[in-house]
């Protein structure tokens, strides 16, 4: 059997970025650290967090002391003013991608125009681009559901920076036919293209696919589902020990690839298997 490993796999930069701060704030501080929402979707990652005292929370209220995390995904701007007034150190690890997302909807909407956001309406990020907008904003997760959007007067299009592509170009298409004057900013992250382009690349010359990653993790699901669409095989795996050892001992070549909340060890593993 041949393994062929995608280049992309594993940790985006946002993702990394994060990481590296919330690890060397617990190097610094002996205070309790917690992270708004999970630092990442992946639960063995989580599991090293709390065991050098970095905690995920839901919310303020049993906090007294010490600092909170804003993960990269990003929070609205009530929740930011929430943990500042609150007491507690804050800590922004925001990706500087969803950063830039959040500035576009805030400045557009100042100007009056509705935001459309191109995205998982439930996703963390998405909640926290919502939080931006100083006007009307819609979420739109595929082309089924512009059809009950409203007419809307010189709208903006963003996209949750890790938004599928392929499905990101339909709704443009659809979008500026329904509304001419649309002003579309392509915001999916670079990183995002590129892991969905490989696995359509490789997913053409292997006899299977695994995906590894946390199944909580949105991109990574993401890049499970665009396999599938290619017609093969497709196993999303959080470790090596899901694998499902009988059904790819008949594959000649296995491609492999990860989300973005995937640390390379869990990668090497699966590989290594």
């Amino acid at each position: 059997m041949r393994v062929r490993l995608a280049k992309t796999a594993g940790f985006c930069m946002g993702v990394r970025r994060a990481m590296e701060i919330v690890l060397a704030h617990a190097n610094k501080t002996k205070e309790p650290i917690y992270t708004y929402g999970p630092l990442i979707h992946n639960r063995q990652v989580l599991d090293m967090l709390r065991s050098k005292g970095i905690y995920s929370v839901d919310g303020l209220d049993s906090l007294e002391s010490g600092t909170v995390v804003v993960r990269a995904h990003g929070v609205p701007p009530a929740t930011r003013t929430l943990i500042k007034n609150s007491g507690l150190k804050l800590v922004d690890a925001t990706c500087p991608r969803v950063a830039k997302v959040q500035s576009i909807i805030r400045s557009q909407s100042r100007n009056g125009s509705p935001a459309i956001i191109a995205g998982d309406r439930d996703h963390a990020e998405v909640v926290g681009l919502l939080g931006y907008s100083c006007t009307s904003a819609y979420v739109v997760s595929d082309v089924k559901e512009i059809s009950s959007l409203p007419q809307l007067d010189k709208p903006f299009l963003v996209a949750q920076t890790t938004h599928n592509t392929v499905v990101f170009r339909e709704m443009v298409s659809l979008l500026k036919q329904r509304y001419p004057d649309i002003t579309v900013f392509d915001t999916i992250c670079e990183a995002t293209c590129e892991r969905q382009e490989e696995v359509r690349l490789l997913a053409a010359s292997v006899d299977a696919m695994v995906v590894v990653g946390g199944y909580h993790s949105a991109n990574t699901k993401r890049l499970a589902q665009i396999s599938r669409d290619c017609g093969i095989p497709t196993f999303h795996v959080e470790t090596d020990a899901d694998l499902d050892r009988e059904a790819l001992s008949r594959m000649d070549v296995i491609g492999v690839t990860a989300g973005a909340s995937t640390p390379s060890w869990m990668i090497r593993n699966v590989v290594k298997e």
